[in-house]
């Protein structure tokens, strides 16, 4: 399975402890490497590494998001992944 980092960057009414403890725990739950990078009542930016289906998987948990959260925007932004090296004859 392909190998990605993708940043979200989250919009809404977001508050900050809920947001966290529920990211933290569905980048757990699977198996995803996460990142805050920066994250207010209003926006969360965050830097998920894993598997392409599971980043995928996380990005609709977190658009769900919490009871206490209402997520407006979900803004994607991908890391370009490193092309193979070319094999020598």
């Amino acid at each position: 399975m392909q190998q990605e980092t993708v940043t979200f960057c989250f919009h809404g009414t977001l508050p900050v402890a809920s947001f966290a403890e529920f990211a933290q725990h569905r980048a757990t739950r699977l198996s995803l490497v996460l990142r805050t990078v920066a994250q207010n009542s209003t926006t969360a930016t965050l830097r998920v590494s894993g598997p392409g289906d599971l980043v995928d998987a996380f990005e609709m948990a977190m658009s769900l998001g919490p009871r206490d959260c209402v997520v407006s925007q979900v803004q994607r932004h991908d890391r370009p992944t490193a092309a193979p090296a070319p094999q020598s004859p």
